[in-house]
């Protein structure tokens, strides 16, 4: 029985399927039901029911995976500890982005980390924020850059970037783009283009709203600011976006701060506690490159707390 056969028989039961198993080990399907094969031969029992279209345990495969799960725990355990006593950090991180974020100071980080610790496999993925927490939580994600409208999300440790208030976003003509001053119930009175549920963004604007005990029209979801900025600008509904975004379409569209969201939407990093040697180094990268570019000034993200 060897480490990686344990690895792929951890991550089928994980995903349900070999397909996608094999994906995420970065091996043939063909390679992982040969392991998985043998490793049942091995056993004398049958680990896996593949008589439907996922593949589910059978008893002796469920009595199996947290024993599997312990042993590949154990293993990683001892490889950490040798790397923290002999000063050489391996092993694997996956960084988890939301959709659609640039930002600079991370991929600096994950640049200078690399360069210092080689012997690190950096794996990348986007989804949106509630995806990554749960990933970050499930420890399929080591280290994510979420928006999120909690500073600290339950049972994690984060690092806030960016802290943000919420803005309306209209074409110079429209009424609200008079008006000093800007309410949830003044919002409420228009369709609005924002972001999709599971994004910061609209989470604290949900919570907001349901504070107030207001149900607005959402007439248009994008993922993307952009184009939230562009159907706003052509007259399809009032944007909610946060302060800097409606500042990067500020040629098209005239920002107000909605008055009665004191909530902001932020933009952090996230990861579990006690971090690993590996993570705790790009941590430590991490936090040099956001602090390094807060003292150059200027605007240094293409991102937004979604």
């Amino acid at each position: 029985m060897e480490l990686r056969q344990l690895e792929y028989f951890v991550a089928v039961a994980e995903e349900l399927n070999f397909t996608r198993a094999a994906e995420r080990v970065h091996i043939s399907q063909s390679g992982v039901s040969a392991q998985i094969r043998q490793l049942e031969r091995e056993l004398g029992a049958k680990l896996f029911d593949r008589s439907a279209r996922t593949a589910t345990l059978t008893v002796a495969g469920k009595a199996m995976l947290q024993h599997a799960r312990a042993a590949l725990a154990a293993a990683d355990a001892v490889g950490q500890a040798v790397g923290e006593v002999t000063d050489l950090i391996r092993g694997r991180l996956t960084v988890g982005m939301v959709i659609g974020c640039a930002i600079t100071p991370l991929f600096d980080a994950l640049a200078a980390f690399h360069q210092a610790h080689p012997g690190v496999e950096l794996s990348l993925l986007e989804d949106n924020s509630y995806r990554l927490v749960e990933a970050v939580r499930a420890g399929a994600v080591d280290l994510a850059l979420i928006g999120t409208a909690t500073a600290t999300p339950d049972g994690l440790d984060a690092l806030t970037i960016i802290s943000e208030r919420l803005v309306v976003a209209v074409p110079a003509g429209h009424p609200l783009a008079r008006q000093r001053r800007v309410t949830l119930r003044d919002l409420a009175a228009h369709p609005l283009v924002c972001m999709p549920p599971g994004t910061g963004l609209r989470t604290v604007l949900d919570r907001a709203c349901a504070a107030h005990g207001l149900q607005p029209t959402i007439s248009l979801q994008a993922s993307s600011a952009d184009t939230i900025a562009y159907l706003a600008a052509r007259g399809l509904g009032v944007a909610v976006l946060s302060e800097s975004l409606a500042a990067d379409n500020r040629d098209r569209l005239t920002a107000r701060t909605i008055d009665d969201v004191e909530t902001p939407a932020l933009l952090a990093l996230i990861w579990k506690n006690p971090p690993a040697p590996a993570l705790r180094e790009l941590l430590a990268h991490s936090r040099r490159a956001f602090t390094e570019r807060d003292r150059q000034g200027g605007s240094w993200s293409r991102c937004h707390p979604l």
